[in-house]
């Protein structure tokens, strides 16, 4: 592959790479109606030809029972209560947890006592002690952590080239994530903005978590140390302690991360790997409804590849399914999931008192 041509550098990359002879529906309960399940995970599933979704669960009955009645396949909406009650559980075999980061756990644990598979949102919960007791009320139950990029096709493929040895030795990584989150939703009291629903902070547990994750999953390694600069400006910002932050993750054989997030700032990202003997550049890459796009440098080659545009969300749902129905672990799991928690924990108190924190062993 390294001395063959460009056309070499793709033949047989399958997207699906993971797909197995699988058939079957797995039926899902969705937890959590907000505007990423209705407009971006309920489609994703009925575009799915694994999946469907055959219950929703909602604070408000009259929210649940309104959108079961105009969705084609939706035959209960529950209210949280009536979920932990186990109502018309013989109707879902998985749940998709999309709440704030802080409720989690609760819809986990029945879930895993209903004897559902769970695909839990990211990050997996507000805290490292809360994330824990996840994973041990999921000790027994398939648990996968919705990381869309381990199954987007751009990353999938620069993970690959970094395996060959096509950018020779990784040197390091830079990547970035950014949003206006208050153009998004024009709510000072925004949940993602309160460390109780939250977790540890706004950007880099929700943005940040990208190229953190996306870096570990390329790399396929985990820090072992971090450190992190932050600050908090705006009013809205005054809770929590990252309006905008950098943090740097250090691996082992002197690889450096660099990364940065912030909820108040236009709309970036991308992931760039290099390598002592080329670069490969994803961007954008983490924002669902952008073109992917991978660019390869190495010597006198410099090519940039427009992937088919799969839906990420349809392609995670998917690799979910396939994984159920094969009777196989996914991945990432809840282990996975909690290490990046710990790295998490790390980077804010890495912030906080502007020491390198060691995370070797937490993970």
């Amino acid at each position: 592959m390294i001395d063959g041509s460009l056309d070499e550098l793709f033949d047989g990359f399958t997207a699906r790479d993971w797909r197995s002879d699988a058939s079957g529906t797995v039926r899902f309960a969705m937890i959590g109606l907000g505007w990423w399940t209705k407009e971006m995970a309920m489609p994703a599933v009925t575009d799915s030809e694994l999946c469907e979704t055959t219950v929703v669960v909602s604070s408000s009955k009259e929210r649940a029972t309104d959108l079961a009645e105009t969705h084609e396949t939706v035959e209960h909406g529950l209210t949280y209560d009536e979920f932990h009650d186990g109502a018309a559980s013989e109707a879902y075999d998985a749940v998709y947890i999309a709440t704030p980061n802080a409720l989690h756990l609760q819809y986990a644990e029945t879930a895993a006592a209903l004897d559902k598979a769970i695909l839990c949102e990211k990050p997996m919960e507000a805290t490292v002690e809360r994330a824990e007791e996840l994973v041990a009320a999921c000790e027994d139950a398939t648990l996968m952590i919705a990381y869309r990029m381990h199954t987007e096709p751009a990353v999938r493929r620069a993970r690959e080239l970094v395996r060959s040895g096509f950018i020779g030795d990784v040197v390091g990584v830079h990547g970035a994530m950014t949003q206006r989150l208050l153009d998004m939703f024009d709510d000072p009291n925004h949940w993602r903005l309160d460390p109780d629903l939250a977790g540890y902070g706004a950007s880099v547990m929700d943005l940040g978590i990208y190229p953190l994750n996306t870096a570990r999953f390329v790399l396929d390694a985990d820090p072992v140390s971090v450190s992190a600069r932050m600050h908090s400006a705006h009013d809205a910002f005054a809770d929590v302690p990252d309006e905008r932050a950098s943090f740097r993750l250090d691996f082992e054989d002197g690889v450096t991360a660099s990364c940065t997030a912030s909820q108040n700032a236009a709309r970036s990202s991308h992931l760039q790997i290099t390598g002592t003997e080329g670069e490969l550049e994803l961007d954008p890459v983490f924002f669902p409804d952008e073109p992917r796009r991978l660019r390869i440098r190495r010597g006198d080659l410099d090519a940039t590849f427009d992937f088919d545009q799969r839906d990420q969300m349809t392609e995670e749902f998917t690799y979910f399914a396939d994984r159920v129905l094969a009777g196989e672990e996914p991945h990432p799991d809840g282990e996975h999931g909690l290490a990046d928690m710990k790295i998490l924990r790390a980077i804010y108190e890495a912030g906080e008192t502007g020491d390198v924190v060691d995370v070797a062993g937490e993970h």
